[in-house]
């Protein structure tokens, strides 16, 4: 797996690795997938982060950890839309808002866990390259990926708030690559959520037991 720490190609000066390019490239179809709704989306996250998994693993531990929880994420976000496929009528999932209860969890979910990652990150410089931002990128994409899962539209808004954060962090610590990756992403995320909104607006709602159809 040395070669995927190999480098690719240069770019403003930077050196893009094999490892970084395929795993971004991979995000970005996988994102594309999901605002597609479909069911490749999670593979292809799932090899996403396998990919950034065996090049981190052995000399930045911490990093290869994250690519692990992401792996799990993946894994349980194709369990749920294989669950719910069909639910819209086309043979995808059917996009919903979240309700408040659920996005109070997102929030929540959220903000601890952000706190208590960067508090690990900090006792283990190791682990990360800066704590806390790191620590919000990572946490941020976590419960992303988990409202993905529960298909709801939110995990757009959750997508766009890390890239509100990464694409100026990237550009800022001279990962122009990655930079521009996060732009694409911030591109899909509008796209994709518009989709979603839309789509949401037009699934079918349940009618309540007793009530007129």
């Amino acid at each position: 797996m040395n070669s995927l720490n190999t480098e690719a190609f240069t770019l403003f000066g930077q050196h893009i690795l094999w490892s970084d390019m395929t795993g971004n490239i991979l995000g970005l179809i996988g994102l594309a997938l999901g605002w597609r709704r479909s069911l490749w989306s999670w593979p292809v996250q799932f090899v996403s982060g396998l990919v950034l998994f065996a090049a981190f693993y052995g000399h930045l531990t911490g990093s290869a950890g994250k690519q692990a929880v992401v792996m799990v994420v993946a894994l349980y976000g194709f369990w749920q839309w294989n669950r719910g496929r069909g639910g819209a009528g086309d043979g995808h999932i059917s996009p919903r808002f979240a309700s408040w209860r659920e996005r109070a969890a997102l929030v929540g979910a959220a903000a601890i866990g952000t706190v208590a990652v960067a508090l690990l990150f900090t006792a283990f410089p190791e682990l990360s390259w800066d704590p806390w931002p790191d620590a919000y990128i990572f946490v941020g994409t976590v419960v992303a990926m988990y409202a993905q899962a529960k298909g709801m539209v939110e995990f757009w808004f959750a997508w766009l708030l890390v890239d509100l954060v990464g694409v100026p962090l990237n550009f800022a610590n001279g990962y122009a690559f990655s930079g521009f990756v996060y732009v694409i992403y911030g591109a899909l995320v509008l796209w994709g959520m518009r989709d979603w909104w839309l789509r949401s607006r037009k699934s079918p709602r349940p009618v309540l037991e007793g009530a007129p159809a």
